[in-house]
C-alpha cells in the first residue's frame, strides 16, 4: 500500500498535467478536488483512532509544498480544509470534534471556509434551542464543492460576541456564488457565500471551549500563516524549476555575453545563485516552524503562552522569508529565461499572480514590524486573530 507521501506525488503528478490550462479557465477543480477525496489525504490531520492518518504537521506542511509546485490553488483548499479542521479540535468538545473527524474520514469529506474574521456582515440571533445566521461571507475559499463549511459571524443578541459554526454546505439558505475572477490563485472558489436565515443546532456551534480559551486555541492563526508559507515556498519552487527547465533548453546568451551558452553566463549564473539561497533559507525556517508547531500541537491545553510566542516567531519569520524571496523568484525567472519566456502558452506569469494575490492575504510589512518589536525590544508577539 502507497504511503500518503507516495499517493500525495502521485497526486502532484496528475494536477500538473493541466494546471496550466485550468489556471486561464478558473473554476472549480472538480475532478482534482475528487482525487484528494479518493486518495484518503483529506484525513492526515485525523488521529488513527478516529479513522484518520494522523500525519503531523510537518507532513501536511510539507504536502501542501508539493501540491503549490505545479498547482498552488489546489495547494491552498488542500491546506484550508486542514485548517478547518485544526480550528474544530481546538474550539469544539471532545464529544463535538470526534464524531465531526469520524465521518471526515470515513465519507471523505471537504471542508470549506466561510469564516473571514474582517467581513462582519454575517450576523447570528439566538433563537429557542437553535441560533439562526444570516448575511456572506467574502474571501470563502474552497466553498464550492464541500461538504462542511466553517462559518463565523456576531451573535447580535450577546453584546456582538464572535461565534463559530460547522454547518454542512449543503443546508437550506446557504448559496456559494461562482463569483471569483481575481488574477490569481483562480481555482479556489474564494468568492462569496450567503446565508439566508441558515438554521445551525447547538452542537454544531463551536462555543466550548471555543476561541481565544487557550494558548492551545489560539495556535489557528499560526497555522494558517505556516499554511501560506509552505504554500509560498511551493510556487517559488515550481517557478525556479520551470525557469531552471527553460534555461537549459531555450535559453540564448546575450550578444555582449561571452558565454557560448546561457548557462555559463555570468549574470545567469548570478541569479540562479541567488535564488539557491533564498529557497535554501526558506525550506530551512519553514521546516523548523513546522517541527515546533508539532512539539506545541502534542502539548494541546499544557501549551503555555510564551512557548506560544516562541511559534509566532518562528512562524512568522518563515512567513516574511517565504514572501518575499518567493516574489522575488516569481518576478525575477524572466531575466534568466528571456522574451521568448513571456510567451503566453508558457504561462509563466501564473506563479507571480499566484503569489502575489496570496500574499495580500494580510499586510507582510505588520509581520515584519512585529518580528522588529522582538528584535529591538524584545516583545512577545501577541496572539490575534492573523498573528
Amino acid at each position: 500500500m502507497a504511503t500518503s507521501w507516495q499517493r500525495a506525488e502521485q497526486l502532484a503528478e496528475f494536477f500538473a498535467i493541466d494546471a496550466v490550462e485550468r489556471d486561464q479557465q478558473g473554476g472549480t477543480p472538480k475532478a482534482q478536488r475528487d482525487a484528494i477525496r479518493q486518495s484518503g489525504l483529506l484525513a492526515m490531520l485525523i488521529p488513527q483512532q478516529f479513522g484518520g492518518l494522523g500525519s503531523s504537521w510537518r507532513e501536511i506542511m510539507a504536502t501542501t509544498q508539493l501540491f503549490a509546485r505545479v498547482d498552488s490553488s489546489i495547494a491552498h483548499i488542500f491546506g484550508f480544509h486542514q485548517l478547518q479542521l485544526a480550528t474544530v479540535r481546538m474550539f469544539a468538545r471532545a464529544d463535538q470534534w470526534q464524531p465531526w473527524f469520524d465521518q471526515t474520514a470515513s465519507r471523505n469529506w471537504f471542508w470549506g471556509n466561510a469564516l473571514n474574521v474582517l467581513d462582519e456582515r454575517m450576523t447570528v440571533q439566538q433563537q429557542i434551542g437553535w441560533y439562526e445566521f444570516s448575511g456572506q461571507k467574502s474571501f470563502s475559499s474552497g466553498a464550492a464543492d464541500s461538504e462542511i463549511l466553517l462559518a463565523s459571524g456576531f451573535e447580535t443578541s450577546n453584546d456582538n460576541r464572535f461565534v463559530m459554526a460547522m454547518v454542512p454546505s449543503g443546508r437550506t439558505g446557504i448559496t456559494i456564488h461562482d463569483d471569483w475572477d481575481n488574477i490569481g490563485q483562480r481555482q479556489t472558489d474564494s468568492g462569496n457565500v450567503t446565508f439566508e436565515r441558515v438554521r445551525v443546532e447547538p452542537d454544531e456551534m463551536l462555543l466550548e471551549p471555543g476561541p481565544s480559551s487557550s494558548a492551545f486555541a489560539s495556535l489557528r492563526p499560526l497555522i494558517s500563516q505556516l499554511h501560506f508559507a509552505s504554500m509560498f515556498l511551493g510556487i517559488a519552487e515550481g517557478a525556479f524549476n520551470e525557469a531552471r527547465d527553460y534555461t537549459r533548453r531555450e535559453k540564448r546568451p546575450w550578444l555582449q555575453s561571452v558565454a557560448r551558452v546561457a548557462t555559463e553566463d555570468h549574470y545567469v549564473l548570478h541569479h540562479y545563485g541567488e535564488f539557491w539561497v533564498g529557497l535554501e533559507s526558506v525550506r530551512l525556517l519553514v521546516d523548523r516552524a513546522a517541527q515546533q508547531l508539532d512539539a506545541a500541537w502534542s502539548k494541546a491545553l499544557t501549551l503555555d503562552y510564551a512557548e506560544r510566542a516562541q511559534l509566532a516567531l518562528s512562524v512568522g519569520t518563515a512567513k516574511v522569508a517565504a514572501t518575499q524571496h518567493g516574489l522575488d523568484i516569481c518576478n525575477r525567472l524572466f531575466d534568466v529565461t528571456g522574451a521568448r519566456a513571456t510567451h503566453a502558452s508558457l504561462r509563466f506569469d501564473r506563479h507571480w499572480r499566484n503569489m502575489r494575490t496570496q500574499t495580500l492575504h494580510d499586510p507582510v510589512d505588520y509581520r515584519i514590524q512585529e518580528l522588529g518589536k522582538w528584535a529591538l525590544n524584545h516583545q512577545a508577539p501577541e496572539p490575534s486573530y492573523y498573528s
